[in-house]
């Protein structure tokens, strides 16, 4: 593929796929500033929807395992190379399913703090960890609520990232290599009978209509997709989430929990709550929990709605099993929309089967995992025609269009 022409390269989506994206076009060695104008397109705000309020876990054992090896290896390297400890928390952690009892949960008094929690930290504490197999440095969670833990990974095995520091700084990175940060709506990709040839889009502070020249255009536009490219048969998910301020540092851990609470009306039934549990460095705590569709996809990340309740829920369900969270602060009741591979499996990498047209979408709740492995492959399919980091044609968007 020539290389050495001029090129309009337009990605669609200023998510964590499409910064990663726009970060390795700039890193191709095919690339040339002189040559080569990228230009990232995003409706709201860089990293405004999913990839600025998921939990940003990395995993070795996520999916699909054609690019997660690749992926986990460049986030150790972007860490290493732009010193992602400090910038956005990348760090190894402790993963495991965790299997509680959970108290019913009741509204914080007056006069009531954390100190309730240090007993939990004495030998009797530690020896019923111990008894139910819980490592002891997780004592931030109930002795008394807690029935069964098992690691998910081995060292080495599980990382995290916080996902809206992540994203922004990749972002940053791809702007100073050249790429143009443009805000406004994709409202149209224009082509020619050859290929694409512009995108159409609404000017977020003019409200003005507007095209860019495009000779390659990348769609990464997460739960979006399907709006700016119909046929790609990309789907939404809303999930809520909440960041706590627990009562002291805890420990670092990513907890995929089953909790089973009483319930308020009935102590004699129970209901069971699956929340996720994610400890990070800058001594908060994210929790999320099971997604729904009770709200459609709406017109911008700006737009999406968040539910009180269901963000209380989660609240109340990592509270009755920690007094650290239970009488933490909660800085943060957030909702976003996940993409999903209408047919099943995805992400969706790769051709569309119109010249100078790519899929990047589709990556459930592993976008943040493997947004650097499908940057760098979404770089070789635009500067050598095809995949060479990865054996990814499972993940052929021809396949499911």
């Amino acid at each position: 593929m020539a290389t050495n022409t001029k090129r309009e390269i337009v990605i669609i989506g200023g998510g964590i796929i499409g910064s990663c994206s726009a970060y390795y076009l700039t890193r191709h060695p095919s690339y040339d500033p002189a040559l080569h104008k990228i230009t990232l397109l995003e409706a709201s705000e860089i990293a405004g929807g999913a990839s600025g309020k998921a939990g940003g876990l990395l995993a070795l054992w996520a999916y699909p395992s054609s690019i997660v090896p690749l992926s986990f290896k460049l986030h150790a390297q972007l860490a290493k190379e732009h010193n992602g400890k400090d910038r956005w928390g990348y760090r190894e952690v402790n993963c495991g399913q965790l299997i509680a009892k959970g108290h019913a949960a009741q509204d914080k008094k007056e006069g009531t703090g954390p100190s309730v929690s240090l007993q939990k930290r004495d030998p009797a504490a530690i020896g019923k960890l111990r008894a139910a197999g819980i490592p002891p440095d997780l004592d931030w969670l109930n002795a008394d609520s807690l029935r069964g833990y098992e690691s998910m990974s081995g060292p080495g095995e599980t990382a995290q990232v916080h996902p809206y520091l992540f994203t922004t700084s990749i972002t940053k990175l791809a702007e100073e290599k050249g790429v143009n940060i443009v805000l406004g709506k994709a409202t149209g990709i224009d082509q020619e009978s050859d290929g694409v040839k512009s995108i159409s889009y609404t000017d977020k502070a003019s409200g003005e209509s507007r095209t860019i020249p495009a000779t390659d255009v990348i769609v990464s536009a997460g739960p979006w997709t399907q709006a700016v490219y119909p046929p790609a048969p990309i789907s939404a998910t809303r999930a809520h989430s909440v960041v706590i301020r627990p009562t002291r540092p805890v420990s670092a851990y990513t907890l995929f929990t089953n909790i089973e609470l009483p319930s308020p009306s009935n102590p004699k039934r129970s209901t069971v709550t699956t929340p996720e549990i994610y400890a990070r460095p800058d001594d908060t705590v994210y929790a999320c929990g099971d997604g729904d569709h009770l709200v459609p996809l709406p017109e911008t990340t700006a737009d999406v709605e968040v539910d009180e309740l269901l963000c209380q829920d989660i609240i109340n369900s990592v509270g009755s099993i920690s007094d650290e969270l239970k009488f933490g602060d909660v800085a943060k009741r957030q909702a976003c929309y996940l993409p999903n591979v209408a047919a099943g499996g995805g992400p969706l990498i790769g051709h569309t089967g119109i010249k100078g047209l790519y899929l990047a979408s589709g990556h459930t709740c592993w976008g943040i995992q493997n947004a650097p492995g499908t940057g760098k492959l979404i770089s070789e399919f635009v500067f050598e025609g095809s995949a060479k980091s990865a054996k990814i044609a499972a993940l052929d968007p021809q396949r499911y269009m």
